[in-house]
């Protein structure tokens, strides 16, 4: 039996099909790259995912979760009001996907043309997200903090008001300078309309 570091885990081969991706872009990545890198056939890699579609959109749902764990967090961090919740929530999803563009600019281009695959994947994110400023202003209408009268309608519209600061068809304006000024300002807007 292998040693558990030579095990061939779905997790494994997400990472080296994250690191093809990187090398090789969304074009030329193959399962068989994959395989390669991890040192076995590429028969086992579609042992584990049954077809190079459901490979790639594996390793986008892994890349979009990795944000979504964090932000449910500040979503869920009771001990805050829901108005500086909400303010820590939207940064914390403008930095995230900042960090993602500006720190391997060549994987944020890949994982563009991968979330382009991959609508469903995408559309479950964003429901996720979504579902997150649902919690926060479900709380906030409750305690009196909020006026909305639908909590799930008004999520929606906030990531869309916001949509500036997290899609990446933006990313190239989230390096311009005066951006987080502009946030800032979007954030009051939005809470000012929010607020009870």
């Amino acid at each position: 039996m292998p040693p558990p570091s030579q095990i061939l885990t779905a997790e494994r081969i997400l990472e080296a099909t994250e690191e093809v991706l990187r090398r090789h872009g969304p074009a030329k990545a193959t399962v068989v790259d994959v395989a390669r890198a991890l040192g076995v056939s590429h028969g086992s890699v579609y042992r584990h995912f049954g077809t190079k579609a459901a490979l790639r959109e594996a390793v986008t749902k892994r890349w979009l979760d990795r944000a979504t764990g964090a932000l449910a967090a500040v979503a869920d961090a009771t001990d805050r009001d829901p108005e500086t919740r909400l303010r820590d929530w939207l940064a914390a999803l403008f930095e995230a996907k900042r960090r993602k563009a500006g720190d391997d600019p060549e994987l944020f281009a890949t994982y563009s043309v991968l979330t382009d695959e991959n609508g469903g994947v995408v559309g479950e994110h964003i429901a996720e997200l979504t579902g997150q400023l649902t919690r926060i202003l479900q709380e906030g209408a409750g305690s009196g903090v909020f006026a909305v009268d639908d909590p799930a309608a008004s999520a929606r519209a906030l990531f869309q008001a916001t949509a500036r600061f997290h899609d990446p068809g933006y990313a190239r304006e989230w390096k311009q300078p005066g951006v987080e000024r502009e946030f800032e300002a979007v954030v009051e807007l939005l809470l000012r309309g929010l607020r009870a």
